[in-house]
């Protein structure tokens, strides 16, 4: 076992992550990978996390991120783990419901937002089937925004239903911070999980 260092600095999503996936191939005993963006180490760190090595990040600059994982025998269950979220969940479907806005139709956002809400409260009528929902552009304000709707995403997010939400878009809006529920994630994992769904959901 060896170390790997990687410099993906100026590299846009996802390839910090596929990078970093390619290197984990070769079973590096620790891995140190360079990003200029705190989205990008979060997806950089939850990867390594999942591939079962721990990991920590360390601002060096305004604009520069380590993340260093190091194999660990005792986090070998993040893979077990990874397969149990990918599986289609008992007796059911997996379906994935895709939020590029925050308001739901055209014509008044205020009315919008009202249905957005009112469509999030819902979603548990559909029994066990709904398997992850995932907020991209505009649709990240949902997971950042107090009321109804975030109440709601939370809810969901409780009952065990997996939550996605683009960092990119999230640092576009400036909502790193201000994000309450779900997992910041990569155009990787987001174009995966589209691939893994049985039916996919765009309201």
């Amino acid at each position: 076992m060896h170390e790997i260092q990687l410099d993906c600095r100026g590299l846009i999503c996802p390839q910090p992550v596929i990078k970093t996936r390619e290197a984990l191939a070769q079973k590096p005993a620790t891995v140190t990978v360079l990003v200029d963006n705190a989205p990008a180490s979060e997806n950089v760190r939850r990867l390594l996390e999942k591939s079962g090595y721990t990991s920590a990040v360390e601002q060096r600059e305004a604009a520069l991120w380590a993340v260093t994982g190091r194999a660990d025998a005792s986090c070998a269950v993040c893979a077990e783990a990874k397969a149990l979220i990918d599986a289609a969940p008992e007796g059911g479907r997996r379906t994935l419901v895709f939020l590029s806005t925050d308001v739901l139709g055209h014509g008044s956002d205020e009315l919008g937002a009202k249905l957005m809400a009112n469509f999030l409260a819902t979603l548990p009528e559909m029994g066990g089937n709904l398997w992850r929902i995932v907020m991209v552009n505009g649709g990240v304000r949902l997971a950042s925004t107090p009321g109804r709707a975030l109440d709601a995403l939370k809810k969901l997010e409780a009952s065990g239903v997996s939550i996605l939400v683009c960092g990119t878009c999230l640092e576009h809006y400036g909502l790193l911070e201000q994000k309450q529920v779900g997992e910041t994630t990569n155009m990787l994992d987001i174009v995966t999980s589209l691939d893994l769904a049985d039916k996919v959901i765009r309201p």
